[in-house]
């Protein structure tokens, strides 16, 4: 509670000095901005910046008991040093008990469209990973493939290079980041695995957290957005995993990455779309499993569809969007040595509204549909309510 009434008191000194514009939230891919990308560009010459988003959620899964939860309060802040130097974190509140530092980087402006990076920063992968602010997406929960097999949110520390070709319509990313941590030393002469194949790579995430680091992996993304509504991405990442130094050197102890994905997002009118695909594969499980005792699969694989709709007048300021979202997700699409276990092979049907009563304030409800490739597997539909800030 202390360190909550603290960063509330941080929070509100701070707004009480100097505070970001509010920037209209548009659902035009071409236009938006994550937190980070608002405060970079939103200071309006001002040194200081801050703001915030936050997610209330309420989940009923059928036939048993439902949960509301804060699933988290992110604070944000920005201070420009100069016309070309910008600091950025973010401290995120998780279930009103656990506080992480979810980004904190340099952003150096080296020439027109070009910074240079380091610190804490999401890895570009796909849409949500950079892209969760609540009022940005559809759904109370987001995407399970954002989850399970992009594992969002996904930060981890490095260096790296942004900017924009605008001639070519063309947008990049390219970073050097410590990677997931695979294994470590239990202290009794045994080993420890922490990748498995409920959830892939999830558990790996260091998250800045004493990160032990051997073996850099690079990650890079590519926008494309010469097309009017229209956005591409086509994001990797590669590499191998990170163990420490007790068992670096054991067979099995680390496991190599390769991550591909594609994505796109279209917006007309009062349209709007979005689809995303995504391959890992991931070399030396076999040993990694027969070291560990895990059932990390060889192969992860993800994709959806989405489609919205605004059921209101173009020119309203109010949104209100009817949406449907399938999506499939197995983290043992392909194993080796160990058999395959098909209730990692899923599946869920996302229908629902999200009315958004202002730029920064929305309002969620819907239902999935959820199941896997078991014969007769019992995987309970889920209600799902919510609301989403974001300023």
């Amino acid at each position: 509670m202390k360190k909550l009434t603290l960063l509330f008191s941080i929070l509100l000194a701070s707004i009480a000095s100097s505070q970001t514009l509010q920037d209209s939230i548009t659902f035009d891919p071409q236009k938006q901005l994550n937190a980070a990308q608002r405060i970079l560009s939103g200071n309006y010459g001002k040194a200081v910046t801050v703001g915030a988003y936050g997610e209330l959620t309420y989940n009923q899964p059928e036939a048993l008991n439902g949960e509301l939860d804060i699933q988290r309060l992110v604070l944000l802040f920005g201070y420009k040093f100069d016309d070309r130097t910008q600091f950025v974190t973010e401290l995120e509140v998780e279930h009103t008990v656990e506080i992480f530092v979810e980004q904190a980087f340099v952003n150096y402006n080296v020439a027109p469209n070009v910074s240079l990076r380091g610190g804490l920063m999401l890895v570009p992968f796909g849409i949500i990973n950079e892209f969760h602010e609540p009022t940005t997406f559809n759904g109370v929960e987001r995407p399970s493939v954002d989850n399970v097999i992009i594992p969002t949110t996904w930060r981890e520390l490095g260096v790296g290079v942004t900017g924009r070709f605008n001639e070519l319509s063309l947008g990049y990313q390219a970073y050097i980041f410590n990677g997931f941590k695979s294994t470590s030393f239990d202290g009794e002469g045994g080993v420890n695995g922490v990748l498995k194949g409920s959830n892939g790579l999830r558990s790996g995430r260091q998250k800045a957290i004493k990160s032990t680091v051997d073996s850099p992996t690079l990650s890079m993304k590519f926008d494309y957005y010469g097309i009017p509504g229209l956005r591409l991405g086509l994001s990797g990442y590669f590499g191998d995993t990170q163990a420490e130094d007790d068992v670096e050197d054991i067979k099995g102890a680390n496991i190599g990455i390769s991550m591909v994905g594609l994505d796109a997002r279209y917006a007309f009118q009062r349209f709007t779309a979005r689809g995303q695909y995504v391959h890992g594969s991931l070399s030396g499980t076999e040993d990694y499993n027969n070291l560990t005792g895990k059932d990390l699969g060889s192969e992860l694989q993800g994709w959806y569809l989405e489609a919205a709709y605004n059921l209101l007048p173009q020119e309203k300021k109010q949104r209100l969007f009817a949406f449907a979202r399938y999506e499939q997700y197995d983290t043992h699409a392909s194993t080796v040595g160990i058999q395959r276990n098909d209730a990692y092979n899923r599946n869920d049907l996302t229908t629902g509204l999200s009315y958004h009563l202002a730029p920064g304030v929305v309002l969620k409800g819907d239902y999935q549909f959820r199941d896997n490739a078991v014969s007769g597997g019992d995987v309970a539909n889920r209600l799902n309510f919510g609301i989403g800030v974001w300023f």
